[in-house]
């Protein structure tokens, strides 16, 4: 059996970007996460310990959007890094991170980067 998290649309504001401007003033951002995570034990028990709470998922990925980066690859780099640290039954995921109207001449509605490990 393959069991996944997924979390849809999460957003924060934060201050990433290589322009100064984008620092100073910040913006919108989501993420689309999806964690393989086996927790076939926890469908049968009931048992928070046998899956991850998805709260301490949010407030990780939470803290680590609000320290500055001036790349989104950097970004996704280190919130990968920082889940599979601390809740090493991850086997792998998929997230996309974008920002909302991002500072591009010409209609665009997001920019994001994508990585699946």
């Amino acid at each position: 059996m393959k069991t996944s998290i997924h979390f849809d649309e999460m957003h924060f504001y934060a201050y990433h970007g290589v322009d100064a401007q984008e620092l100073a003033v910040g913006n919108n951002y989501s993420i689309n996460l999806t964690l393989q995570v086996p927790f076939e034990k926890a469908m049968h028990n009931d048992s928070l310990c046998d899956t991850i709470n998805y709260a301490t998922i949010y407030s990780e990925i939470e803290a680590i959007m609000q320290t500055p980066s001036q790349l989104l690859e950097h970004v996704v780099g280190r919130i990968i890094e920082k889940l599979q640290q601390q809740f090493p039954q991850i086997e792998g995921g998929h997230i996309a991170l974008y920002k909302e109207n991002p500072p591009i001449t010409g209609r665009i509605d997001r920019v994001g980067v994508i990585v699946e490990w």
